[in-house]
């Protein structure tokens, strides 16, 4: 499957889909930091969640694994998840990671793409449908420093995707993004509300139908400048100054933690324990693998 047209009315009843065993790979974007959930498996839910959970209706055989973890670079992922990822013989996977490297001082686009590419060569000729994220327009945000860095790999991405006829899932033009709304208080991760909002994204560059109703943020109050200076502050002392020093000790937030959904299995919604028959996806025995 090459590089979907999104649906023109993505909205409605699930639709039907060729994926039975789903594979979510990448950093702490895809393991769901920043969209809590203290039923979901690790703790956190996220836009991967939410796709499977999506993917997942109706369809008897679909199972659902996540290798994601915090803090992982590219290399990291693809040396501590690409060989677990094909073991499970996924026939899709979703692979987000690289951005780690880009906010690191020396962080070289090309260079990561040249190491992504032979990966996703890797996991297409597997017979895997393949999505790849290109980042979102940090223009307005933070991380504006680094907005060059991440056009020049989304470019890349998209050389890539061509190449090995995989699907781009397309954040940068994803303009919700730009609602502050949309992130984390650490303004590094995305709130439950931007999972959302990529997981609608994502289904429909797979042209997959959904029933994830696209949510309007409100509008966030007027700030004086002391306000918003007092709340950068804030931000540097409890987020920014940590993952500094983090950066500087080589250290990762991931350190000592393992993936949250390591094997394939039924996906059930939050809240909803396995085996009650109840939920999103239906009977118990309509999700087995």
């Amino acid at each position: 499957m090459s590089g979907a047209e999104p649906m023109q009315n993505p909205q409605g009843p699930p639709g039907r889909h060729p994926w039975s065993r789903y594979v979510a790979m990448g950093d702490s974007f895809t393991e769901g930091i920043g969209d809590p959930e203290p039923s979901s498996p690790g703790g956190y839910r996220g836009w991967a969640d939410r796709v499977a959970e999506e993917l997942g209706r109706g369809h008897d055989d679909f199972a659902y694994a996540n290798l994601a973890v915090r803090g992982r670079l590219l290399q990291q992922v693809i040396d501590r998840q690409l060989a677990p990822c094909l073991a499970l013989k996924p026939d899709l996977v979703t692979l987000s990671a690289g951005g780690n490297d880009l906010i690191r001082p020396g962080g070289d686009p090309d260079a990561l793409a040249e190491r992504l590419d032979p990966v996703v060569q890797i996991l297409t000729l597997s017979g895997a449908t393949v999505v790849l994220f290109n980042g979102p327009d940090t223009g307005s945000s933070v991380l504006g420093r680094v907005r060059s860095k991440v056009a020049i790999y989304n470019e890349n991405l998209r050389t890539i995707a061509a190449r090995h006829d995989a699907i781009i899932a397309d954040m940068w033009s994803l303009r919700q993004l730009k609602d502050p709304q949309m992130w984390d208080e650490d303004r590094l991760h995305f709130s439950p509300l931007g999972h959302h909002t990529i997981a609608a994204m994502v289904l429909e560059s797979l042209n997959v139908q959904h029933t994830l109703e696209p949510l309007a943020p409100k509008p966030l109050p007027p700030r004086s400048w002391r306000e918003a200076r007092t709340e950068d502050l804030v931000w540097a002392r409890e987020y920014f100054v940590p993952w500094v020093v983090r950066r500087l000790r080589r250290r990762s937030s991931g350190d000592g933690i393992a993936p949250k959904r390591p094997t394939p299995g039924p996906v059930f919604g939050p809240g909803v324990p396995l085996g009650s028959g109840e939920g999103p996806l239906g009977s118990e025995d309509a999700v087995r693998q």
